[in-house]
């Protein structure tokens, strides 16, 4: 039977479309069963219809507080059930309730090779350091900014004509190829933690 993915968006849905893609090969061993997503009219949403997704809309200012948003998020994808919660381009850290529900079964790509250039700009962080590499990174989302434990990475090399919107672009373009193949994998085989370490079978 496939694993259950919910997929958490802020935008245009492009990493989501990729899972939605990949998912309709049986081979696959996965379906994206809702997409939620933390603003009215993200893309992403539009996507999840246009594929028969059922999918949410929880802006944060709709919640009183952090911790209600929060709370509600949680009860808004423990309806569907899923096997695995992938963050795909969302851009709202977790609480303590959705990690007490899915903690461990919940991941998250960043654009940079963790723990190098963590946070929201790490493109832009990555060229003012100057480095020649850079990359993405697949990991269990913690209670940290970025800091969980490492599930896969994948290289890009910075380019010497570099700027922070062509270097992302091809960060994301590796990073998509990565998501996919190793939900793929969590989905077919699972994973265990031991400490920071992480097995796919």
């Amino acid at each position: 039977m496939s694993a259950r993915l919910v997929v958490l968006v802020s935008g245009a849905g492009s990493n989501l479309q990729a899972l939605l893609d990949a998912c309709t090969d049986p081979a696959y061993g996965a379906a994206v069963v809702a997409v939620g997503a933390d603003r009215v009219g993200a893309g992403g949403v539009e996507r999840a219809r246009s594929a028969g997704v059922p999918a949410f809309e929880l802006p944060l200012e709709a919640a009183s507080s952090r911790a209600d948003w929060d709370a509600a998020l949680t009860e808004r994808v423990a309806a569907h059930a899923p096997d695995l919660v992938v963050s795909a381009g969302f851009l709202k850290l977790a609480g303590e309730t959705f990690l007490a529900r899915f903690g461990g079964r919940f991941v998250n790509t960043h654009p940079a090779l963790l723990p190098s250039f963590p946070g929201m700009h790490a493109p832009r962080d990555a060229l003012a350091y100057g480095v020649k590499v850079t990359g993405a990174t697949l990991f269990v989302v913690d209670a940290g900014v970025d800091t969980g434990p490492i599930v896969a990475q994948v290289a890009v090399p910075v380019a010497d004509d570099d700027d922070k919107a062509t270097l992302h672009e091809r960060i994301k373009v590796a990073e998509r190829e990565m998501l996919v193949e190793y939900v793929g994998r969590i989905a077919r085989s699972g994973f265990t933690l031991d400490g920071r370490k992480v097995t796919i079978p």
